[in-house]
């Protein structure tokens, strides 16, 4: 890949071919000013001034105004539209140095048709790594056992709650414990303590950490 600087795209001559894509918007070959430009293809001033930074676009000046030939109307164009299928900015100057040394028309849509299918399997590539992401997420949430387990001799209540259950486990995410815990539902040590057991066994998990964070996996409280 190319390294460009702000110095070595300065002053490169614009391209003498550009690609046919889309619509003239030169419109009746006049220059534009930096708001029409800007509104033309969505973008604001200060991406226009990007780009002129870059070397990739260029402004001359009327009066005070700083306008855009018909040229860079088009040349613009192009880079809209490598921007909008991700091409990084690296790769539209690459593109455009390239165009710099088309010796026809045809060359130059050849050119950008190459750059085009590149970025295609490009993006090709991203899908296929995506779905595999996406189906290993699958298979590691198929592996996670959220039901409860069946302890020999251990009678598992099904899984209703009262309001007073769910306030239990609200207050355990919000680390309350012990005596404090009793405190805030108005109950004994005893009394927190069998409902902590029930609410263990009911969840089969071994903790009361793992009741908490359990119940908020299977929806019984809000994140």
């Amino acid at each position: 890949m190319r390294v460009h600087t702000s110095s070595e795209t300065m002053g490169r001559p614009a391209p003498a071919f550009l690609p046919r894509i889309g619509p003239d918007l030169s419109g009746d070959g006049q220059p534009i000013g930096i708001s029409d430009m800007a509104e033309l293809f969505g973008v604001t001033h200060r991406t226009l001034h990007f780009y002129e930074e870059k070397g990739l676009i260029s402004a001359e000046r009327l009066g005070m105004m700083r306008v855009y030939d018909h040229r860079m109307i088009r040349k613009m164009a192009v880079i809209n539209a490598c921007r909008e299928i991700g091409m990084p900015l690296s790769a539209i100057q690459d593109l455009m140095q390239d165009l710099s040394e088309a010796a026809s028309q045809l060359e130059a849509d050849a050119i950008f048709c190459r750059v085009l299918d590149s970025r295609k399997r490009e993006l090709t590539s991203d899908i296929s790594s995506i779905h595999r992401q996406i189906q290993q997420i699958r298979t590691l949430v198929n592996e996670i056992d959220i039901t409860p387990t069946v302890t020999a001799g251990v009678h598992v209540e099904p899984l209703t709650f009262c309001e007073r259950d769910r306030r239990c486990l609200v207050l355990m995410t919000e680390g309350f414990k012990g005596a404090d815990l009793a405190r805030q539902l108005n109950m004994t040590d005893e009394e927190l303590a069998t409902l902590e057991e029930s609410l263990i066994v009911r969840l089969g998990v071994s903790n009361r950490f793992q009741a908490a964070a359990k119940a908020i996996v299977l929806g019984l409280l809000p994140h």
